[in-house]
């Protein structure tokens, strides 16, 4: 059973957001007049929606999706008129409402996935780095088209060049070029492409991959990835991971998962996600 979420008071009916009983949240930019192209109020109000969520143990994953044809022009153009008369004061302020929206969004503690559907421009290329897997139609495609407007990637760059390397960051940083969804599974930007009409039932199932997995594993997992990336393999990183293992598994779950794999049944998680589906 999915329910619209009332409790945020969300006023904005450019993003909509649901919540299942089976702990997935589904977050949708819903304005495909203007190819669900964002401004302040949508970054605000994401913000307030990724905050919301980050903070809810019963949320297990958050899908970020989008109605109509485009994923996410990227900024609005009413938007961007308005900033190019602001003072570099405010600009400042502007580009930090987005810089705290995606940073908040990359380290959400529940498993996010992107589900791209058609073009993904600028800032939306940002927000599916941000996330933890990306499907994406074979209609997909992506630009970083800041230069062609006397602008830089700035924001979303930490993200971008995490999820797509250096070397090609440089170069589609400089060239806005657009590339398509198989180009883009080959950066990484992308984890899997599928056919356009088989993209919601892909998302569905990366859904039950996860939820057959441990909650707190799968948590605790995403962290150690975030926290591991780009440190020297010392003493003290060897010590950090041995605790990390050595407490997981004297935990309620792990004992449970343990437990279950040598009795050969489903964990209790496996049964009250079944549960909670059916």
């Amino acid at each position: 059973m999915t329910q619209i979420e009332n409790s945020l008071n969300i006023d904005n009916t450019k993003v909509l957001l649901t919540i299942d009983s089976s702990g997935v949240a589904t977050v949708t930019l819903n304005n495909p007049e203007k190819h669900n192209a964002f401004d302040d109020e949508v970054i605000t109000t994401l913000t307030k929606i990724f905050m919301h969520l980050s903070k809810r143990d019963d949320v297990r994953i958050m899908v970020l999706t989008s109605t109509g044809k485009s994923f996410s022009a990227g900024a609005d153009l009413g938007w961007m008129k308005r900033m190019a008369s602001y003072s570099y004061e405010e600009n400042l302020a502007d580009a930090n409402a987005l810089a705290n929206m995606l940073k908040t969004l990359n380290f959400m503690p529940q498993t996010t996935i992107a589900q791209i559907q058609g073009a993904a421009f600028g800032g939306a290329v940002g927000l599916a780095s941000c996330c933890d897997i990306v499907i994406a139609s074979n209609k997909a495609s992506f630009c970083l088209s800041e230069v062609k407007l006397g602008l830089i990637p700035a924001t979303i760059s930490p993200y971008v060049v995490n999820t797509m390397g250096q070397k090609a960051s440089r170069r589609y940083f400089q060239t806005a070029e657009r590339f398509f969804a198989d180009k883009a599974l080959s950066l990484g930007l992308v984890d899997e492409v599928v056919e356009l009409n088989e993209l919601p039932a892909a998302v569905e199932n990366m859904i039950s991959t996860l939820l057959s997995n441990s909650p707190a594993a799968v948590r605790q997992a995403k962290q150690l990835a975030l926290d591991v990336a780009f440190q020297d393999i010392d003493d003290a990183l060897l010590d950090v991971t041995s605790e990390r293992i050595a407490s997981i598994r004297v935990s309620r779950e792990g004992q449970e998962g343990l437990s279950a794999f040598f009795e050969k049944r489903a964990p209790q998680w496996q049964q009250e996600s079944s549960k909670q589906g059916s």
